[in-house]
């Protein structure tokens, strides 16, 4: 357990690239499908029950929501995508926000990708995998909603993903995890330490 993510504060939500913070530091992307877990997930790895605003009704997520845990690490929470009852054209722009973010933030690190348990790999998913595979960017994957599976299920569902992710030439780790059991926190502060690491080690050897 790192309680360094336990002091994160939220910053601001921003429609536009240019309302977000400097792009300096290190930022890690929390993304995922629309009422995947997202938000549920950043709440439970920063003991924060209302940090990243949870919704019944999916697709609440609209604009980028940054989070300070230091003076130079952010998380990211990116809008959720798919089940959205909003017009197609606020979809679309919610996907131009995402790609734009994606490809133009100098700071992003590392992408944290949560998928349901049960409904995993889907269409955003993979778009969101060769994403990370065409930018070289690390990539942890959190199966949420563990707990609405029996531990053998669970289980049989990682190593169902991790086979159909093992040739993929990028950086990917997967674990099972559950925001209302706790499961795997400890787990996934691992992944974002490292991500925060290696990237610090990277810029220092630019800086070199």
């Amino acid at each position: 357990m790192n309680p360094v993510y336990h002091q994160a504060k939220f910053i601001n939500s921003a429609p536009h690239l240019k309302d977000t913070p400097d792009d300096q530091g290190l930022e890690i992307a929390f993304a995922g499908r629309s009422n995947a877990g997202k938000s549920s997930a950043i709440n439970t790895l920063t003991r924060q029950n209302s940090l990243a605003r949870i919704s019944k009704t999916p697709g609440r997520t609209q604009m980028l929501n940054f989070f300070a845990i230091t003076e130079q690490q952010r998380f990211v929470d990116l809008p959720g995508y798919g089940y959205a009852k909003v017009p197609e054209a606020v979809k679309k722009q919610w996907h131009a926000l995402m790609e734009t973010y994606l490809s133009q933030r100098k700071s992003l690190c590392g992408i944290v990708l949560v998928m349901d348990i049960r409904h995993p790999l889907t269409a955003f998913d993979w778009q969101m995998i060769e994403w990370c595979q065409h930018s070289g960017l690390p990539l942890h994957i959190l199966l949420s909603k563990a707990d609405k599976l029996t531990f053998g299920a669970a289980k049989n569902t990682l190593l169902a993903v991790q086979k159909e992710l093992s040739g993929i030439p990028v950086p990917i780790t997967l674990q099972m995890f559950s925001s209302l059991k706790k499961t795997g926190v400890d787990e996934v502060h691992k992944a974002l330490d490292q991500f925060f690491s290696l990237s610090q080690i990277e810029t220092n050897l630019m800086v070199d």
